[in-house]
């Protein structure tokens, strides 16, 4: 039965060049399913404040994972495909920095504690997987579809570069002010108390999310804001959608051990 989903995997790669083999893509969901686990069970067991070291080796662990995956695919499909990955790698990596800022900011903002934090950046990591993969997906449908769409992309990366450039020297928003912060405040009832690490708590008879898990959907909205710069950015260094997303999925996996780093380092 394995044979026959693997070969079936080979045929639509062969005939689409848009999907890798099947095996490729277990290979890649193993390897984030044990990322994520060593994250939730050995790296981070407890609630705790970020210490320097710890999340330095913690760091250093998901880059090297995300370099030997990279020699993964280099090996298994190929030089191009292995210099394509790691192009994608960096270029989402950087342009990934943005959301280090923005997760500073909700936090600051909601006075959510550090030692809560993981939490709430574990379960905005999952969600990210989810809705990479989709944005993906649509974007992979369209290249295919329209062609030219990809001269779109790089007209709408370079739109934001220059205003990017022009606002730099303004003040930056409150994050309070934001729209998609008021949004969340119009959608949910929501208490200003921290209530430990839930996310949801109850009080007169109603239903309320806590400034945590307000966090983390301020957080996802702002990561798909984010990437409607990133993957059209990506799109033009390569339309395979295997190193498109497993080049994507392992720069945010590491992004959230870099927050904790820099927060230590600034502690």
């Amino acid at each position: 039965m394995i044979e026959m989903i693997t070969n079936l995997f080979s045929d639509i790669s062969a005939t689409t060049g848009h999907l890798s083999p099947f095996w490729l893509w277990t290979w890649f969901g193993l390897a984030v399913i044990v990322l994520l686990a060593a994250d939730l069970f050995w790296f981070n067991r407890k609630n705790e404040e970020p210490h320097f070291w710890h999340t330095f080796w913690i760091c250093m662990a998901y880059i090297a994972v995300a370099l030997l995956f990279g020699a993964f695919v280099w090996l298994e499909d190929g030089p191009e495909k292995g210099m394509d990955y790691f192009t994608g790698y960096l270029l989402e990596k950087s342009l990934s920095m943005d959301n280090i800022f923005v997760m500073s900011m909700v936090f600051a903002a909601l006075g959510v504690p550090s030692k809560y934090q993981h939490r709430v950046l574990f379960w905005g990591i999952l969600g990210a997987l989810v809705m990479r993969g989709i944005l993906i997906g649509v974007g992979d449908a369209l290249v295919i579809r329209f062609s030219w769409i990809l001269y779109l992309f790089s007209a709408f990366l370079i739109y934001t570069g220059i205003k990017m450039f022009l606002m730099k020297n303004e003040e930056m928003v409150d994050i309070k002010d934001s729209k998609i912060f008021q949004l969340v405040s119009r959608m949910f009832h929501v208490t200003h108390e921290i209530h430990g690490e839930h996310f949801f708590v109850k009080q007169n008879g109603k239903h309320y999310i806590t400034p945590l898990f307000f966090a983390l959907v301020t957080i996802e909205l702002m990561d798909v804001v984010f990437a409607l710069d990133s993957i059209p950015a990506i799109f033009l260094v390569t339309t395979d959608v295997y190193v498109v997303y497993t080049s994507n999925i392992f720069a945010i996996l590491g992004l959230r051990a870099l927050y904790f780093l820099l927060a230590a380092i600034i502690d």
